[in-house]
């Protein structure tokens, strides 16, 4: 029960109290964990079949902590398996959007939708995505559930367990506060053929990306657009195989375009993949050879597939890491919002700073050829740009996050000599950080010694 936090935190286990799940039966529901956070699994306190009667059940009145023990209503380890893949959606898409993603209606829409016009698409989307302002979960513009629940087990541990300061890996290397990379879906062979002025654009800012390329049907991918991509330090990785929107329908077609695709990966030796229009099903993710996927949003209320996994730090999927998208698309801000500011971007920018998460932005070259897009896209480069600079943001690429993230998984933080030492691989770039306890608010406390050479236990 334990194994949630340690995953997390990379705290020692020993530090903290025991869970006591209850023996749970009956179906999975909403329930809600305090004001903040809407759950979703079985609970021994009660759920609701509707979202938004999810308050109604408050699982947080049903926690109670006897000595070392902590008894919870509800397996946290289920609830945070069911936000991150999205097992609540069937709860959650209404009927317009489940017709709309039937093979009968996407299958023509693909078909004709690179000769459909910009206006006319966004004119069929907004359709499609209004009344998204009202829907209450996932939480606009980002949602922390999965994180504050984790805040939430760690803090019933340290009261259970009486300790005020409890150590852990820092989520960052170097102690960094938090994490940005930048991605590039490339679309058509326009967007294709400004990759070289976009990888301009992003080096003018001391910034470098990953691009994400359609190996199949939609442009031609020349050995030297790869290898301009690689030898600029930029990242070339898989977009889909021909971004028709039928990656997942059929579990048969689904693990013969696999195949295809993971040959394209060995091809480019590309080690990430994002899907197309973010579709995703994390239960098939097994026949995939990536090392890290990048195709679940946080919160997808703009995006083709509802859902979102409910987290700003990565995670695992079996052994695929999943870098989540924490930021709004490019194309949902100009074209479906009809916004030509980056006060969103800003806006979810701070939230996901206050929980020193993962910041992932994706700008497609096909829609910043356009002058007016660029310049907000030039906007938000000088923004993060400044941001980097003046907080110690860790600006990587996605492998380097994929890297970092698995060295992370195995470190661990012991004991040695009355200190607390960092070990594992890639210890020396580890930070030991403290979950502080002050007046019953979790804080987090940065050492800023390198690893071996210790902070006093």
């Amino acid at each position: 029960m334990n194994q949630s936090l340690s995953d997390y935190y990379r705290v020692p286990e020993r530090l903290i109290g025991r869970f006591s799940p209850p023996q749970l039966s009956g179906a999975s529901g909403f329930f809600s964990l305090g004001s903040q956070a809407i759950c979703y699994g079985q609970c021994e306190s009660g759920v609701s079949v509707r979202v938004d009667d999810a308050a109604l059940w408050d699982a947080s009145k049903n926690i109670r902590i006897t000595g070392l023990e902590i008894r919870l209503p509800f397996d946290p380890d289920q609830v945070i398996e069911n936000l991150r893949w999205e097992r609540y959606l069937g709860r959650l898409v209404p009927q317009r959007e489940r017709i709309v993603n039937q093979e009968w209606v996407r299958k023509p829409y693909y078909l004709v939708r690179e000769f459909l016009p910009v206006s006319i698409r966004r004119h069929m989307q907004r359709a499609y995505f209004s009344g998204w302002k009202n829907r209450p979960f996932p939480a606009w513009p980002v949602d922390f559930t999965v994180d504050m629940l984790h805040e939430k087990l760690l803090r019933l541990a340290m009261e259970a367990t009486g300790m005020q300061k409890v150590p852990f890996i820092w989520f960052w290397p170097e102690g960094a506060p938090n994490c940005l990379i930048i991605t590039h879906d490339v679309e058509t062979s326009e967007g294709r053929d400004f990759t070289s002025d976009l990888m301009n654009l992003d080096e003018s800012y001391g910034i470098r990306a990953s691009f994400q390329v359609i190996p199949e049907k939609r442009y031609d991918v020349p050995d030297e657009y790869v290898l301009e991509i690689k030898k600029r330090g930029f990242e070339f990785n898989i977009h889909d195989l021909n971004h028709d929107g039928r990656l997942y329908q059929e579990r048969r077609e689904f693990l013969r375009r696999a195949a295809t695709i993971n040959a394209y990966a060995r091809k480019y030796n590309s080690s990430g993949f994002r899907a197309g229009s973010m579709y995703r099903n994390l239960d098939w993710y097994d026949a995939f050879e990536f090392s890290y996927d990048m195709s679940m949003p946080n919160v997808a209320h703009l995006e083709p597939k509802r859902g979102g996994c409910c987290t700003v730090m990565p995670f695992f999927i079996g052994r695929i890491l999943e870098l989540p998208l924490t930021a709004t698309q490019d194309y949902s801000l100009f074209h479906i919002l009809n916004d030509f500011s980056i006060d969103l971007w800003k806006r979810q920018l701070a939230l996901i700073q206050g929980k020193n998460g993962l910041m992932s932005f994706i700008a497609h070259p096909d829609y910043l050829i356009n002058r007016k897009n660029r310049k907000v896209f030039e906007s938000l480069l000088s923004h993060l740009r400044g941001m980097v600079d003046r907080e110690g943001i860790w600006m990587a690429l996605p492998g380097d996050v994929d890297r970092w993230w698995r060295a992370r998984s195995e470190m661990r933080a012991v004991i040695h000599e009355n200190s607390w030492v960092i070990e594992g691989p890639e210890a020396e770039r580890a930070r030991l950080a403290y979950a502080v306890l002050d007046d019953g608010v979790l804080k987090y406390e940065v050492t800023g010694v390198p690893s071996g050479k210790g902070v006093r236990a």
